[in-house]
This record gives structure tokens, C-alpha cells and sequence, in this order.
């Protein structure tokens, strides 16, 4: 019943910017924890980064410095704002969501999955 419906991917030139969004059906203060992943063909699916309900975040080596995850409550909607993107930042990213008192470290709920393409 839990929908996390993303937006904001597409086509950007090295060195641009993009900004992804992952609106959810209910509050957001009904998760733990809200990230994203990333896959690109023949290569595992990797996390990018991370927020817990209190604002705690957390990135991936290769993205800090870069991206910045976020979120708006009244929104019930999470943010990655991604800097200074590289060719290899090309993926499928998908944003996850983690209910409360999940102890298996598996996402519980997933976004779509937007595109992001980065030419050089």
C-alpha cells in the first residue's frame, strides 16, 4: 500500500547538476530510515546515501562532497541533490524506504527508478 513515486531524472553534461525527488504516500516519520540506491548495467546495485528520521545522513565514498540528501516533511518527500556529476554517476536510481524496527537491513519499500545519464 506504501507508494514512493520518484521524479527528477534525465540527461545532464559532466560538471551539471540534477536534483531527484521520492514523494511517499504516507509520513515519512513512519520509516527509519529513506535513501537511494543506484545501479548501471553489469554492476551491483550500490548505496548512495542514506537519512535516518531525525536528519542523520550518510554517502557513499564516491558521491561525498557531491550529493545531498535531504528531506521535507510536510512533503512527505526525500531529496538528492547531485553536484558536479560524473559520466559514471550514470544509473538507474531508485529510492528505498526502511519501516521502523526493520532488523533484516532490507529496504521495505522501493521508488520506480529514474534515469540519470551524465555525458561527457
Amino acid at each position: 500500500q506504501v507508494q514512493l513515486v520518484e521524479s527528477g531524472g534525465g540527461l545532464v553534461q559532466a560538471g551539471g547538476s540534477l536534483r531527484l525527488s521520492c514523494a511517499a504516500s504516507i509520513s515519512i516519520f513512519s520509516f527509519a530510515t529513506m535513501g537511494w540506491y543506484r545501479q548501471a548495467p553489469g554492476k551491483q546495485r550500490e548505496l548512495v546515501a542514506i537519512i535516518g528520521s531525525g536528519g542523520n545522513t550518510d554517502y557513499a565514498y564516491s558521491v561525498k562532497g557531491r550529493f545531498t540528501i535531504s528531506n521535507n516533511s510536510a512533503k512527505n518527500t526525500v531529496y538528492l541533490q547531485m553536484n558536479s556529476l560524473k559520466p559514471e554517476d550514470t544509473a538507474v536510481y531508485y529510492c528505498y524506504a526502511e519501516r521502523r524496527f526493520n532488523i533484516n537491513g532490507a529496504p521495505d519499500y522501493w521508488g520506480q527508478g529514474t534515469q540519470v545519464t551524465v555525458s561527457s
